[in-house]
């Protein structure tokens, strides 16, 4: 296998905005599949609607693209159909945290062997520049033009609090830790979420006078440090980078498997 194995080369070049971070996204996944020695046809794909739900077109491997917030509630039935199989989510924030929030927090709560890839550029992309549920206080965005005034979720503690049993968080600037955590989140047995701080220059970076998609990135790069560095010690105020959880549990396919065989006697 390679990783152009992975890739839908037709459906090329992608329609993202230049500098946007799904595109490293997209990469580090299709090197973590590489790396797994995992087979296409065991990888099934399941994305909603947002800059991110272009992911699923691009890769060669099982896909559907279904509606906005309802990808995780789609590949929960999947997986219980076929648990033999690997199911990836990839989500942007709005699609996962505001329309899809109910169904992330009980795909957690439920720990189904799914891995969800949260990418969190704390915008709506596609449909204009929106602010999102992880947008933060005092972020401009064409609807909120002077500036939000709702609280950002944290999505690490969100999925741990609602019971995610291996939750990561990193950038596409950190590429290798990116495709590490992938991995990591793929091979867990259970519901795995890993949160990609991403750029997004085109409404984001603009409209926050942020700069283009490099100086974006050498913020990942100067606000964040690896969980237990120094770095994050000296300074508590930077975003930590790293496993938070990561833990066994029951996962409910095995559980479900379990009822059926009790209901047969």
């Amino acid at each position: 296998m390679a990783v152009k194995d992975f890739i839908r080369e037709r459906f090329f070049p992608h329609l993202w905005c230049p500098g946007c971070g799904h595109g490293m996204t997209l990469n580090a996944m299709l090197h973590a599949f590489d790396e797994l020695n995992i087979p296409p046809c065991s990888l099934v794909m399941v994305s909603g609607i947002g800059c991110s739900a272009r992911i699923s077109g691009y890769v060669n491997v099982h896909t559907m693209h279904t509606l906005h917030g309802r990808a995780l509630a789609f590949a929960t039935g999947i997986k219980l159909a076929r648990p033999d199989l690997h199911v990836v989510v990839p989500m942007g924030d709005g699609d996962a945290t505001a329309i899809g929030g109910n169904h992330f927090i009980h795909a957690a709560r439920r720990n189904i062997d799914i891995t969800a890839i949260l990418m969190n550029n704390r915008i709506y992309g596609m449909t204009g520049g929106q602010y999102s549920p992880m947008s933060g206080r005092g972020i401009k965005a064409t609807t909120a033009p002077y500036g939000n005034i709702d609280r950002d979720f944290d999505a690490v503690k969100l999925a741990e609090g609602a019971g995610a049993t291996f939750v990561a968080r990193t950038t596409t600037f950190h590429v290798r830790e990116l495709t590490a955590l992938i991995k990591k989140a793929i091979q867990h047995k259970g519901f795995s979420v890993v949160e990609v701080m991403s750029q997004c220059p085109t409404y984001f970076g603009r409209k926050n006078h942020m700069g283009n998609a490099v100086d974006m990135l050498s913020m990942f790069r100067e606000n964040t440090a690896p969980l237990g560095s120094d770095a994050l010690a000296a300074h508590p105020s930077l975003t930590p980078r790293g496993v938070f959880v990561d833990r066994d549990e029951p996962e409910y396919c095995e559980s479900y498997e379990s009822i059926i065989q009790k209901a047969q006697g």
